[in-house]
């Protein structure tokens, strides 16, 4: 059952009151408790993480208190409330206010000057991410331009699921070109004419299973392929 708090205080699990998280490994400040930041923060505590959700708003975060482990209204603008909240002593961190880029940027610099060692921003543009990430930000999330660039990937090709990561490296789920059936993975050009490794492969009616060098996909199968980008991009694209 999550604790709806003031800024200044936080009352533990047991019921006394306490100034400073309990010690844990899997601590995590989610600031900003709107659409971003309180599905994260909803979906780190069903996983077992002990969640403080900080927002200024506190028709938010009444709403949210009972389904977190602690909540509190307060502005993280000021650096003196998070180490009252004793958010310098959470491994983790998450600014969730896109919409406010200054709110962002500050907190985002407070945790910073505060020690957090993981911190995750989320931005609403490329120029507010490159900003986050002079600041020192560890992480900069751009979900709305994420999900709209994934979501182009499977729209216009036959991909079945698209990942990239930062250093032009994509993962694809796709069905398997003819190109790549018949004969073992370890034999065919693959990997030298197109670039990319079949990492997974799933048979109809069967669960997903590493792919080895000894692997023959057949026609109909879905496969896992890890490339630069443009390379797993042309890849699924063979058909």
């Amino acid at each position: 059952m999550g604790k709806y708090l003031n800024p200044l205080r936080r009352r533990s699990r047991k019921g006394h009151d306490d100034r400073r998280p309990e010690p844990s490994d899997q601590r995590v400040a989610v600031i900003g408790l709107g659409r971003f930041g309180s599905s994260l923060a909803h979906e780190l505590t069903r996983r077992g993480w002990d969640v403080l959700g900080i927002d200024t708003d506190a028709t938010l975060v009444q709403r949210h208190s009972d389904a977190l482990t602690h909540s509190a209204v307060a502005d993280c603008t000021d650096p003196e409330v998070l180490e009252q909240l004793g958010v310098h002593e959470f491994t983790s961190a998450v600014v969730g206010i896109g919409t406010d880029i200054e709110a962002s940027i500050l907190i985002t610099s407070n945790l910073l000057d505060a020690g957090v060692p993981n911190i995750w921003a989320k931005a609403i543009s490329r120029q507010h991410g490159q900003i986050l990430e002079r600041l020192g930000a560890h992480h900069v999330v751009l979900p709305e331009h994420d999900m709209g660039e994934r979501v182009a990937h499977l729209v216009t090709g036959r991909m079945l699921d698209f990942i990239q990561f930062d250093d032009d490296y994509a993962l694809v789920k796709t069905v398997a070109p003819d190109i790549a059936t018949g004969v073992p993975l370890g034999e065919s050009a693959v990997r030298s004419k197109y670039g990319v490794t079949v990492v997974g492969i799933k048979r109809p009616g069967q669960d997903f299973t590493y792919a080895t060098a000894e692997t023959v996909v057949e026609s109909g199968d879905v496969i896992v392929v890890t490339g630069k980008t443009r390379a797993v991009e042309a890849f699924a694209a063979l058909g």
